[in-house]
């Protein structure tokens, strides 16, 4: 059985004139941590979009080692497959969160559960133990206006997470941070992830949080220019 958990080959994607990727190949293995760097416009958040299924490229493959499912080409799925596996395999952290306001923080969190079926009172159950454990024991019940940028950015750490996500996919996740918050966050992102044997894919511009990752991707004009590991 391979050890990789998503794998790559011959990735391409255009939008219009514009090749936003151009023959990628990349291999993630489980329980590693990748941060994904480029300059605006490498390609780098199309990327993740393919290997997260969101995007179909117009050329190439993805594979998604599932624990349950065995092998999955990703590409092959159609829409509404690549939609459930997004719900029960994978979860999602952006730079604006993208929660809901007018939910409470564990509303959004057992939203995720939800979704999959779980009765709400069970889902709010597991929602409130992931709050906890991302230090928002007592914040549960706040609308998300209520919370600052990183406590927001940990309940969609823990939206993220409570489905038992195999992988996570974070796209600039402390952006819009300040550099002690960003610090809290992606330590929080890591120790929920990597911490407890899943995988961590990131796209960042910054060169801290990719710091953090066990290994660096370089991206640019669509292609994998080299890959390093953090010092």
């Amino acid at each position: 059985m391979s050890s990789f958990v998503i794998e790559a080959s011959g990735l391409s994607k255009s939008f219009g004139s514009t090749h936003a990727l151009a023959g990628v190949d990349l291999s993630v293995r489980t329980g590693e941590s990748v941060a994904i760097m480029g300059a605006s416009g490498s390609g780098k958040t199309t990327l993740l979009h393919c290997l997260a299924g969101i995007t179909r490229p117009d050329a190439g493959a993805v594979a998604f080692q599932s624990g349950g499912a065995g092998r999955v080409d990703v590409t092959a799925l159609s829409e509404r497959e690549r939609s459930r596996l997004r719900r029960e395999a994978f979860g999602f952290v952006f730079q604006q969160g993208l929660l809901i306001p007018e939910l409470t923080a564990v509303e959004n969190v057992a939203l995720a559960l939800m979704l999959n079926g779980m009765p709400r009172a069970r889902a709010e159950e597991y929602g409130r133990g992931w709050l906890a454990a991302l230090g928002l024991a007592g914040m549960e019940d706040r609308r998300i206006g209520q919370l600052s940028g990183g406590q927001a950015q940990r309940v969609a750490i823990a939206r993220a997470q409570v489905t038992g996500a195999s992988v996570v996919f974070a796209d600039e996740p402390t952006g819009a941070l300040d550099s002690v918050t960003s610090a809290d966050v992606m330590g929080a992102l890591i120790d929920s992830t990597v911490g407890q044997g899943r995988t961590l894919v990131v796209v960042t511009h910054d060169a801290v949080v990719a710091g953090r990752c066990s290994r660096i991707v370089d991206m640019r004009d669509g292609r994998i220019v080299g890959e390093r590991v953090p010092a």
